[in-house]
């Protein structure tokens, strides 16, 4: 009898299995017309640090996504075939002199690499905490177009606060610097706390999102020269990658940073193309 029982639960098992890993199946980009230019599937041993021939620390800076970043390998490191971004209350880590809030971890591709056009897709799942704050998102490696200063930002995805909700954006010098208000911001709500693939594609007229292979969101190149003029679209030219756990600047109670909690996101791999 025991035989046949084991027998019976083969089929169930294994259906658990699948379940159980569904949700870590290596899925991207199957669009034929793209060949991949950029990768890193973040399998260095435990507690080792990304690969420097395509990562650097960011630097910390005024700005509330910066103003904590911390070179501590508290915050940033590799474990379980993933990248592990955190913030971290500062006495985690007494080893690094700081007088910082929290200690919290960024890389960037800025020097070694960066790209014109193409799409960009990442495997991340964060926690869900008041003040959380990730992202992973392009800026420009020159901020000057003819001369001139010209904001450019294309957040591939971002969360904010301790909802279960993911947010795509774009800044161009029109909105940031100009404060010319146009639709630029897409969300879906998503439980984030789980692995989703999400995916930005970017031509010379067009910014796509999606999640998970569903679009979530579109920016258009304005056909307008008077738009064009106050840098509607300020996209044409090589950006590069960067990947920060950050946390809000506060103000009301779900962007207001919680200095005794760690925040987490991990990034399973993350995967840039282009036009063949």
């Amino acid at each position: 009898m025991r035989k046949y029982i084991l027998l019976a639960l083969v089929p169930v098992l294994s259906l658990m299995f699948l379940i159980r890993n569904q949700e870590k199946t290596d899925l991207g980009s199957n669009d034929n017309k793209y060949k991949l230019v950029f990768s890193d599937e973040f399998k260095g041993r435990n507690g080792s640090q990304p690969d420097t021939t395509k990562w650097v620390r960011s630097e910390r800076g005024p700005s509330t996504w910066n103003r904590w970043i911390s070179r501590s390998s508290k915050v940033v490191y590799i474990k379980d075939g993933n990248l592990v971004l955190r913030a971290i209350p500062r006495s985690y880590d007494t080893s690094t002199p700081d007088t910082a809030k929290m200690l919290t971890g960024a890389i960037e591709t800025y020097g070694k690499f960066d790209f014109q056009y193409g799409k960009v897709e990442v495997r991340m799942k964060t926690n869900v905490i008041a003040g959380n704050f990730p992202a992973v998102w392009l800026k420009p490696t020159d901020q000057n177009i003819n001369g001139r200063f010209s904001y450019g930002e294309i957040d591939v995805v971002e969360t904010n606060g301790y909802f279960n909700r993911s947010s795509h954006t774009i800044h161009t010098h029109q909105t940031h610097i100009l404060k010319k208000a146009e639709p630029t911001s897409f969300e879906g709500d998503i439980d984030i706390t789980r692995w989703h693939i999400y995916g930005m594609e970017w031509t010379p007229d067009i910014i796509r999102w999606s999640v998970d292979g569903k679009e979530v969101g579109v920016y258009r190149r304005s056909t307008k020269a008077e738009d064009i003029a106050d840098g509607q679209w300020t996209f044409d030219r090589p950006f590069y990658l960067r990947l920060n756990q950050s946390v809000g600047p506060g103000g009301f109670p779900s962007r207001t940073p919680q200095t005794d909690k760690i925040y987490e996101t991990r990034i399973d791999w993350i995967r840039v193309y282009q036009i063949k």
